[in-house]
């Protein structure tokens, strides 16, 4: 990537605007991310998109082995735009390419023996698994798992939307990371690559601007 060219096509984004990327790109990580599995409910899903982007989970994944997934803009309120969504087929694709990275597969679940957010150790790069509404995870993700993981509950009722547990999970365990001594922070690599990919989402004219800068250097 030409940093020259990324650092031209910043010069047309406001002073405020170039600032306020730069605070949240110190804040994206990728040691932790979150995958969805073949959640029935559209905003659901477009909902833990919107909590992946406020606590900072740059990537998200979402399985359409059964049911395919649109982005409900209004309950993501612009979320697609700034957190990576990668799609997968089947959930098998999805757990082997996470672990291929170096993730622990955790499923969240009040069952199995399920440790609480309290005992997580924030240390390991992980992939926080959320399953469909009715059913729950499948079979697949819980034998693959590493970790079962579960909200403590003291109702009558067992389980929570899953955008709720998501948004409980990642804001307590983001927060436990960042109190921590983990390098939990993006690379400075793909820093650079999320700086030109908002860029360009941000200025409706960069081809044009990548044109005239490139014939400038001619």
């Amino acid at each position: 990537m030409d940093k020259e060219l990324l650092e031209y096509l910043e010069t047309f984004l406001t002073p405020r605007r170039r600032t306020l990327n730069q605070q949240v790109l110190e804040e994206r990580t990728n040691h932790f991310t979150v995958a969805v599995e073949d959640v029935y409910q559209l905003h659901n899903t477009s909902a833990v998109m919107r909590s992946c982007d406020v606590f900072g989970i740059q990537n998200i994944h979402v399985i359409e082995e059964i049911n395919a997934k649109r982005i409900d803009r209004e309950i993501a309120m612009g979320a697609q735009k700034w957190v990576d969504i990668n799609r997968y087929n089947t959930t098998s694709d999805c757990i082997k390419s996470l672990k291929s990275k170096g993730y622990q597969i955790v499923a969240t679940s009040p069952h199995n023996n399920a440790i609480t957010l309290n005992d997580f150790d924030v240390a390991v790069p992980s992939v926080f698994f959320f399953g469909q509404e009715q059913k729950g995870l499948s079979d697949l993700v819980m034998k693959e798992a590493d970790q079962t993981l579960h909200i403590p509950m003291y109702g009558f009722t067992e389980s929570l939307n899953i955008s709720v547990s998501a948004a409980i999970i990642l804001q307590q365990l983001t927060q436990k990371l960042r109190q921590s001594n983990v390098k939990w922070q993006l690379t400075e690599e793909d820093m650079l690559q999320k700086r030109m990919d908002w860029v360009k989402k941000i200025l409706k004219k960069h081809e044009l601007l990548t044109e005239r800068f490139l014939e400038s250097k001619k």
